[in-house]
C-alpha cells in the first residue's frame, strides 16, 4: 500500500514536471518583447499596411480614376503631381530591377521610408508622406519592405520630375500657390520679389 502512494506521488510529481516544461516553451513571450511571425504572417502584414497607408492610390495606374489595373500593381503612374517641388510621378515599387526598386534590399526601403532619402541619394519628393512612416514600427517597416520585394515585377519606366517653373508634358493635378495660414513654413519661391512695406 505504502509503496502503491509513493508510485503515485511520483508519479504526479513527473507529470507536473513534464506540464510545467511544455508550458514554459510555449509561453508568450514577455512584455515589450515582439513576438515571431512567420514569413507569410510578415507578407500578409505588409500587403494590409501598404492597402490601408493608400499606397496603391498613387503608385497603381488607374487607381485615382476609379479603375484600378492590378495587373500593374504599385508599377507607378503618370499623373504629375504638381507643386513647388516641380513636377512627380509616382515611382514604380515593383521589384523591377531596371525601372522599379528591385535593386534595393529591404533594409534600403525601409530608410527610405523613414527618412525620405532613396539608396542613391536623391529625396523622396511630395507627394510621398513618408513624414509620416517614421513613426512605423520596425517590425511594420520591415513587413513593407518584403510585400514590396514580393509582388509580380512589372517593366515601367517612370517620367522624370519636372523642375519647378517649367511645363510637364503629361496631365498632372496642380498645387495652386498656398495661401497665408498654410505657407506660413514654406520658402518663398526662387522667382519671388522682395515684399513691399505692409504685411497682409
Amino acid at each position: 500500500m505504502r509503496w502503491t502512494r509513493v508510485l503515485a506521488i511520483t508519479g504526479l510529481a513527473a507529470t507536473l514536471a513534464a506540464a510545467l516544461t511544455a508550458v514554459s516553451c510555449t509561453a508568450p513571450p514577455k512584455s515589450g518583447e515582439p513576438a515571431a511571425i512567420t514569413a507569410e504572417q510578415k507578407l500578409a502584414r505588409g500587403k494590409y499596411l501598404v492597402t490601408i497607408l493608400g499606397c496603391g492610390d498613387c503608385h497603381t495606374p488607374g487607381t485615382l480614376y476609379g479603375a484600378p489595373d492590378m495587373t500593374r500593381m504599385l508599377a507607378g503612374s503618370e499623373l504629375g503631381w504638381t507643386g513647388p517641388w516641380g513636377t512627380t510621378h509616382a515611382k514604380n515599387l515593383t521589384p523591377d530591377v531596371e525601372t522599379g526598386i528591385g535593386s534595393w534590399t529591404e533594409d534600403q526601403i525601409v530608410a527610405a521610408l523613414r527618412t525620405g532619402v532613396r539608396p542613391d541619394g536623391t529625396p523622396l519628393l511630395p507627394p510621398m508622406p513618408w513624414p509620416n512612416m517614421t513613426a512605423m514600427t520596425d517590425e511594420d517597416a520591415g513587413a513593407i519592405a518584403a510585400f514590396l520585394k514580393s509582388i509580380p515585377a512589372v517593366k515601367h519606366v517612370n517620367p522624370p520630375v519636372t523642375p519647378p517653373g517649367q511645363k510637364d508634358p503629361l496631365p498632372a493635378l496642380v498645387f495652386p500657390p498656398p495661401p497665408a495660414w498654410d505657407g506660413m513654413n514654406l520658402p518663398p519661391p526662387a522667382d519671388a520679389k522682395p515684399a513691399g512695406g505692409s504685411a497682409h
